[in-house]
């Protein structure tokens, strides 16, 4: 059994819905996990958004516009009467499941519910293309096994146990269509993976049946050695570990869920970047086996503000940063770097949630400061402890870059600075050239 998952641009025209049944059609057992087409997700945000600040015309207006754009998917993807039929049958049951949301109060569990309509618009509506083409498969809702704990967690003991009986109803077929992204919490209402999630469902999956690969197919051939959108000059990367390929999700680098590669690294099970574009090209392939030591790549995560803070009387006191730290889990706020000194210690965070009441708690440990607009920069790579080298050659390519932070020796495979956001493409540049060698 293999696991594919294919993003919004793969499933965003009938032309590449058309491209993609060639590439899941060769009778090997899969399961597809398939994300909203491309735009609608951003779409369905609008829609909740005028929902919320209840303007019903404004939200009847793009759920008119958004209707539209899938009746006229229906009428290009499909050649038969039939099937064109089945398609604007389901497009208006969404439809004016959509419209229900004007005219009832509106709240977290009904967005939640309407963001889920774009991936389940584009499995049936891919469904419908197979039994057109008449290529046997099934359709699995994804809402009957996927589900997150309390913690928002994936359930796995759950989603196993169910995922697998949903699986034995059909013991003759080969090739399942389900959702990615979307899932049920554990109160059972309709709840979501956020943004990105269904490379998380295509792992978590992958996992529960054990997997022989999971395969993420995008519109890139591979995680590149650096950002493409940024910098002109870079190459694919053929191998990489779990361990750095999380690295490089986790600190800026689009093509994969931050989370996604627990669950396959947990059950060993190899995952495999691939280009829909370029179904040819090799791609990226993680896994557990080991890597020469050097770098391997550079990624740079946005949005990082750093606080400070300095207190020459209590730095050094017992329990001072437990005290520091705990504020930060009281507002369940994750921190990316830290740094410390004699007299100060300073940490980055990747969103402004709660932000004013944190520096009201941390202002009774001494004088707090707060720096926006800054970006991490992670060179990703084996470096083991004792090889000298690596930091050199890093700090020679940043010799022009005021660096406003360094967090060194917590792995062996990453070291990341600090940078102001105005630099980052100049900081990218500069680590593209002094680490690869590539202007």
């Amino acid at each position: 059994m293999k696991i594919l998952k294919f993003g919004g641009t793969s499933v965003g025209s009938p032309q590449r819905m058309h491209s993609l049944v060639d590439l899941i059609n060769d009778g090997v057992p899969k399961i597809v996990v398939l994300s909203a087409m491309s735009g609608t997700t951003n779409a369905l945000v609008g829609i909740s958004q005028a929902l919320y600040s209840r303007e019903h015309d404004k939200a009847v207006e793009l759920i008119n516009d958004l209707e539209k754009k899938y009746t006229a998917v229906v009428n290009e993807l499909y050649q038969s009467e039939q099937a064109i039929q089945n398609g604007h049958e389901l497009v208006s049951t969404h439809f004016e499941f959509l419209r229900s949301f004007t005219r009832d109060l509106f709240t977290i569990n009904e967005e939640r519910a309407i963001l889920a309509q774009g991936e389940l618009i584009s499995t049936a509506l891919f469904q419908f293309l197979l039994e057109e083409k008449q290529i046997p498969s099934v359709l699995l809702p994804a809402l009957n096994f996927m589900r997150i704990n309390e913690n928002a967690e994936p359930d796995m003991a759950f989603i196993t146990e169910n995922l697998r009986h949903e699986l034995s109803k059909y013991a003759g077929s080969s090739l399942f269509i389900t959702q990615g992204y979307i899932c049920r919490n554990d109160y059972g209402e309709i709840d979501n993976l956020k943004r990105g999630g269904s490379d998380y469902t295509a792992t978590i999956v992958g996992a529960a049946v054990r997997a022989d690969e999971i395969q993420i197919w995008t519109d890139i051939d591979g995680m590149h050695n650096n950002d493409p959108r940024v910098v002109n000059s870079t190459f694919p990367i053929a191998k990489l570990t779990f361990d750095e390929a999380a690295e490089l999700a986790y600190f800026g680098a689009k093509i994969l869920h931050p989370t996604c590669i627990l669950p396959a690294k947990n059950e060993n099970i190899p995952v495999r970047l691939l280009n829909t574009m370029q179904p040819d090209a090799a791609g990226t392939m993680i896994s557990s086996e080991n890597q020469a030591e050097g770098f391997r790549a550079v990624a740079a995560k946005d949005g990082i503000t750093a606080i400070n803070i300095k207190s020459g009387r209590m730095l050094l006191a017992y329990g001072f940063l437990r005290a520091v730290f705990e504020v930060f889990e009281r507002y369940r706020k994750p921190i990316d770097m830290i740094t410390t000194s004699e007299v100060a210690v300073s940490v980055t965070v990747d969103n402004m949630d709660d932000l004013d009441s944190i520096v009201e708690e941390l202002n009774e440990f001494g004088t707090v400061n707060v720096e926006h607009d800054l970006s991490i920069v992670s060179i990703v790579g084996l470096f083991p402890a004792g090889k000298p080298g690596y930091a050199g050659s890093i700090f020679d390519a940043l010799r022009d870059i005021p660096v406003r932070m360094i967090s060194y020796g917590g792995s062996e495979n990453n070291i990341s600075i600090l940078v102001d956001t105005k630099l980052k493409k100049q900081t990218l540049l500069a680590l593209n050239k002094g680490l690869f060698g590539l202007e």
